[in-house]
């Protein structure tokens, strides 16, 4: 189900005015995000603010976000860690709330070696029978997961793709042209989108697809159908949006921005605060540019 989901959303988690998680609206936006063209939805990824939720937040965001969907679309739940021990954890019980797969983070801030990589995505896939992604996000972990430390992933049955935000291109055609053409690669930047798929990308885990999914989806059709004057023409129309959804960290001004159409998900929780009025204004300014694909309503 995973490795045919070519447009997966990193979805955002609503909280209510009090900060608690908002339950009811993540099964609102899981369904609505379907609507509007997801083929797949990461919960409790960095656009899900990870770092601040805690554990029996993250189950029972999992638990009800699969209840609602369904088998409409699949739910990756972000469980990795800076902690191996702490992310074969996570996935056993993520595994229980029945999710579809799992999206597991280079570790972070304890800057392993890429044999301590290796050993760590290892472990973590040998404790589940879960499809496993690989998340590789270098400008957030510090390190980053190698070429040929993917590759060598890669032969573990049940890892069964990564998701690239690291932006070198070497690197990512290098992993295309050396693993088996069932690994799927998935763009980590929603402007990277349609440079990774002409180098042999398969799809894109898109943070922007909360507003555009529609288009992004239309993007990658007109590519896997050689219509590429198309594809490049919805790729540059939507590339301000793409640049300015990240004018702060992510997902400031997603949230914000879902706010402001209406879609209401809460302020970020702290240390992440709303954007600022410079950077606010901007955004509202971008909003006016485009036709929002989501069903604020």
């Amino acid at each position: 189900m995973v490795k045919n989901c070519r447009l997966i959303t990193a979805m955002v988690t609503p909280f209510k005015d009090d900060g608690s998680v908002d339950y009811k609206q993540a099964r609102n936006l899981a369904l609505k995000l379907i609507e509007s063209g997801s083929d797949g939805l990461v919960v409790v990824g960095t656009t899900g603010e990870s770092p601040t939720l805690v554990r029996p937040e993250e189950l029972k965001l999992f638990s009800e976000v699969k209840k609602a969907v369904g088998n409409r679309a699949a739910v990756i739940a972000g469980t990795g860690s800076n902690a191996t021990a702490e992310a074969v954890e996570t996935t056993i019980q993520a595994e229980e709330t029945g999710v579809d797969a799992c999206l597991l983070v280079a570790p972070y801030y304890n800057k392993p070696s890429q044999e301590g990589l290796y050993q760590h995505f290892k472990k973590i896939a040998e404790s589940t029978r879960l499809p496993c992604i690989l998340y590789n996000v270098p400008s957030r972990t510090v390190v980053s997961l190698s070429a040929e430390t993917t590759i060598r992933l890669s032969r573990v049955d049940n890892i069964i793709g990564t998701k690239e935000a690291s932006g070198n291109f070497d690197e990512i055609s290098r992993i295309i042209s050396s693993v088996s053409p069932e690994f799927r690669v998935w763009s980590g930047n929603d402007s990277d989108t349609l440079p990774m798929m002409s180098i042999g990308a398969y799809g894109a885990v898109s943070v922007v697809s909360h507003l555009v999914g529609r288009q992004i989806k239309a993007m990658m059709e007109h590519f896997i159908n050689a219509e590429l004057s198309s594809a490049a023409k919805i790729h540059n129309h939507l590339m301000p949006l793409f640049k300015n959804m990240f004018i702060t960290a992510n997902p400031c001004p997603l949230k914000y921005a879902l706010n402001y159409l209406g879609f209401k998900v809460g302020k970020p929780r702290l240390p992440l605060v709303e954007p600022d009025e410079k950077a606010a204004a901007v955004i509202r300014d971008i909003l006016g540019s485009y036709t929002i694909d989501l069903d604020v309503n």
